[in-house]
């Protein structure tokens, strides 16, 4: 039984709508999510999916199945939010207070929660099994993917596919990239401890923030002159806290940021880069240092033959008006873990429209989509899972 996709999709559209405002308007936190794995649970069991909750902590996962002998194709959608205030003006803003869905993660859940029901009403279609996969924490270390695998969720599978919303990406656009999709996103705190004194006497202190600021210039140094311009790396910093009062040198600075790689031999040169600053800075300044550095995930890195599978979906989807192939980017993704150990890929739906302000960064205040183009991500997502499905018993 074929499918009408499209068709579908826009017969649902209400449903995705509703879906995404009511997690946008609900946000909550990674690993302190509650109530969302909750309403997960309840929307799956009420289709006739089989659940399990609690599954590398927070995380939930549903399963279609129709034939245990056939292949098993997964897909994924991520519900975590991030500690930003909502700075809308919609009726669906977020009522938690410094909390909102600024990177889509409502959008992702209520996408996959439409594709579990289109595919429960069409269980005839299936020419093999779907497990839907539901993370939490995507984005704070570890993550959840690593949680969730570790607890079974991929038992089984043989594929995996996820999808996030772009807002560099026009509506009606989707995007996909082959190979390393993503960089590797490490934090590092450094703590500088000196001896802190009167203002007006700072040869009486070992000050840490004038330690801080030389720290601070010889990274950006770094990134310039110790790295190829052919390697891809970024290093930012992010927080600088120091002092509480204008006539007093703090006994100590904290300095916080991110650095950014594609290639684990470049992540290793920087890494010690930055050790021999803070040896250096230790040295010329007399401050004692701290560091506490946390390495992120791995790279994404899809498989070609299922980006191939993708784009052919994309291809036979006629409300996708174009297809784009991205460049890979030095942000951080967990679907990383997934995708070593099954083959899959993870691809992009636009939902830019700068008359209706859907055009604001991720992970910023403003950040909004347009609902319309979760249209094409329902599509898209139902026709892998057949594609796949179907393709595996050619």
């Amino acid at each position: 039984m074929d499918l009408d996709l499209v068709k579908l999709s826009r017969d649902n559209f209400k449903e995705t709508v509703r879906l995404r405002r009511h997690f946008h308007m609900h946000p909550e936190l990674s690993f302190k999510e509650v109530e969302t794995p909750k309403y997960i649970a309840e929307y799956l069991t009420n289709l006739g999916i089989e659940v399990e909750t609690g599954v590398g902590l927070n995380g939930v996962v549903g399963r279609l199945i129709t034939d245990e002998n056939k292949q098993t194709v997964a897909l994924r959608a991520d519900f975590d939010a991030l500690p930003i205030q909502d700075e809308k003006k919609v009726p669906y803003k977020s009522q938690v207070p410094g909390v909102m869905h600024a990177c889509g993660h409502d959008a992702h859940t209520a996408v996959l929660l439409t594709v579990a029901k289109i595919l429960s009403e069409n269980k005839d279609a299936l020419n093999g099994n779907v497990v839907f996969i539901f993370q939490h924490a995507e984005e704070v270390d570890p993550g959840g993917a690593i949680q969730m695998i570790n607890d079974g969720c991929l038992d089984n599978v043989d594929a995996i596919f996820g999808m996030h919303v772009s807002s560099s990406v026009q509506v009606g656009e989707m995007g996909y990239k082959y190979g390393v999709a993503t960089g590797m996103p490490d934090d590092f705190t450094i703590t500088l401890i000196g001896e802190g004194g009167h203002a007006a006497k700072p040869q009486t202190t070992i000050d840490p923030v004038a330690a801080g600021i030389e720290l601070c210039q010889d990274l950006q140094f770094k990134i310039t002159r110790k790295i190829s311009p052919m390697d891809n790396a970024v290093l930012s910093i992010t927080i600088f806290n120091a002092g509480t009062q204008h006539n007093v040198i703090p006994d100590r600075v904290t300095i916080g940021g991110t650095l950014r790689t594609f290639g684990y031999n470049t992540q290793k040169r920087l890494i010690n880069e930055l050790n021999r600053s803070l040896r250096a800075i230790q040295t010329s300044h007399g401050v004692r240092y701290e560091l506490d550095y946390m390495k992120g995930y791995p790279p994404v890195v899809n498989d070609d033959d299922m980006v191939d599978l993708v784009r052919d979906v994309m291809s036979n989807v006629s409300t996708v008006t174009k297809q784009n192939r991205l460049e890979k980017d030095l942000g951080g993704e967990d679907f990383a873990y997934y995708l070593q150990k099954v083959p899959g890929a993870f691809f992009y739906t636009g939902t830019k429209n700068t008359a209706l302000n859907t055009d604001y960064a991720h992970h910023t205040s403003h950040f909004d989509i347009d609902e319309h183009g979760l249209k094409n991500g329902v599509a898209v997502m139902l026709g892998v899972a057949l594609e796949y499905l179907n393709k595996e018993h050619e």
